[in-house]
């Protein structure tokens, strides 16, 4: 039997390598192929443009085909043709080729901007097909920005499309955004965010930006008009709206909170809705051509389970105390390209410490062994404890994920039961009979989707008193579910 356990640990182990080789061919394959096919968009996109550009000569400053292409939103009274060929000249920069800037740029490339730049370092990967909807199965492992340029070109081959292979570093933000006129930020962390607010405003660029999580999204369009620190005429940013960064321990992404693909898409579109009435202000016959009347800034907050969807709160001007938009600014991009301004420090770390001491945690492979499952079953939440196998997994995921997978026996008490519990005497309610039980001391474990609630689970229940003055033994499972997949059990479902 040890031959045969040893032989599948060498089969898993062989896979493993062999398929962390695969992924890192099929990036090298696609860098080439994007190489080959941006060196041949290159040369058509030279020939198209010696022979698609109106001559000197033409009547029209449009080409006939765009004509007919945007003829639909040119005959809209905002627009008109001196808006379209606003668009047409216009540079817009996507911070991000995800679920919010696939759809803005969608749009924003449909509409005729003329030049679009993408700027994302990741790669696609199968979890983000169902929302980001300019990526395609066959791209899996490409950039993001190249995938999202190959539908983009399939869709308006007209506007000139940039690629930055690249996750935004302080040190290139203002070389990148002094190519563009408008700034998207599409992006899903703090710290990024506030980069791409105070470079914006230090080069004078309008930012619109976005987020989304479950079921929930917000909109807001900042330093309009773009005005340089000190002028309290120019819209407020992203530091007067969020003087403080949320707690790092409260920063929840797609990956962990969930996301509704067309809630997403929505604030994207929207997006795209914002750029295009900036660009085009002023334009047609929809707005008065004498003195510009300046809108107070607004933050739009979408929830597809209210009604109403949307909600719509002003936000409040440029603050006389923001650190890079007021008269005593502090961020200048010296200190953003030189480091000084540090965005990971204000924001905190996005990947939290070890909680608990190397005796409170077991690998999952360490459990199997000394718990091995017989079967593993997919049904739903149970709350009772079993004591069948000498020990009680917990496993504090909410009930929708729990009810995808679990492991055998576990029961499900979700994190937010335990954390609310408040320090008394009494045993909580959530906490089984069978645990409360003053003859049962057998250990605890527990377990959660990363290993990150799992030790804030631990250290609540110690709190409360449930492992007896070190009686009873109470730790996690290191690294939670995913290592399980990694360590245990390939064919655990991935979410």
């Amino acid at each position: 039997m040890s031959d045969l356990e040893e032989t599948c640990a060498s089969l898993r182990a062989q896979i493993a390598a062999t398929e962390t080789q695969l992924a890192g061919l099929k990036r090298e394959l696609a860098r080439a192929q994007e190489a080959a096919v941006a060196k041949s968009n290159n040369a058509k996109v030279s020939d198209s443009n010696e022979h698609a550009q109106p001559t000197p000569e033409s009547r029209w400053p449009l080409l006939q085909e765009e004509y007919k292409r945007y003829g639909r939103q040119m005959i809209v009274s905002q627009v008109g043709l001196e808006g379209q060929l606003k668009l047409r000249a216009a540079k817009v920069l996507l911070v991000g080729a995800g679920g919010l800037g696939c759809p803005a740029a969608q749009y924003l490339a449909g509409a005729g901007v003329g030049t679009l730049g993408l700027i994302d370092g990741d790669t696609v990967e199968v979890s983000n097909l169902h929302r980001q909807v300019l990526h395609r199965s066959r791209n899996v492992g490409k950039y993001k920005v190249d995938s999202a340029i190959e539908t983009l070109r399939e869709l308006n081959p007209h506007p000139t499309y940039i690629a930055h292979r690249t996750h935004l570093t302080p040190g290139e933000a203002p070389t990148i955004f002094a190519q563009y006129d408008l700034i998207l930020d599409c992006t899903d962390n703090p710290a990024t965010r506030y980069l791409i607010s105070d470079t914006a405003v230090l080069l004078g660029k309008p930012l619109v930006s976005a987020s989304a999580l479950r079921t929930e999204g917000q909109l807001m369009v900042l330093n309009n008009p773009p005005r340089p620190p000190g002028d309290k005429e120019g819209g407020p940013c992203y530091r007067c709206v969020f003087p403080k960064p949320p707690p790092a321990d409260s920063v929840v992404s797609c990956a962990d909170g969930g996301i509704l693909g067309p809630v997403v898409g929505t604030m994207g579109v929207l997006q795209a809705l914002e750029a295009i009435k900036i660009i085009t202000a002023g334009s047609g016959q929809g707005h008065d051509t004498g003195a510009t009347v300046r809108e107070s800034p607004l933050l739009h907050i979408f929830s597809a389970y209210s009604n109403p969807l949307f909600r719509t709160i002003r936000i409040r001007s440029r603050r006389t105390n923001c650190s890079v938009c007021s008269a005593d600014a502090t961020v200048t991009l010296d200190t953003i390209t030189s480091g000084s301004t540090d965005y990971v420090f204000f924001c905190g770390s996005a990947h939290p410490p070890s909680l608990l001491a190397p005796d409170e945690r077991i690998s999952a492979r360490e459990y199997h062994d000394k718990y091995p499952p017989s079967v593993l079953r997919p049904q739903g939440p149970s709350n009772q404890a079993s004591t069948s196998r000498g020990h009680t997994i917990i496993d504090v995921r909410d009930k929708v994920q729990f009810g995808i997978c679990s492991l055998e026996e576990s029961i499900n008490i979700p994190i937010s039961n335990i954390l609310a519990s408040p320090s008394m005497e009494e045993t909580p309610s959530w906490v089984p009979a069978e645990l409360a039980a003053s003859e049962y001391n057998d250990p605890i474990y527990v377990v959660c989707r990363l290993g990150n609630d799992s030790q804030l689970a631990v250290q609540r229940m110690k709190d409360l008193g449930l492992d007896r003055h070190g009686q009873r033994y109470i730790g996690d499972i290191r690294g939670g579910l995913r290592a399980w997949r990694e360590q245990v059990d390939h064919e655990w479902p991935e979410y």
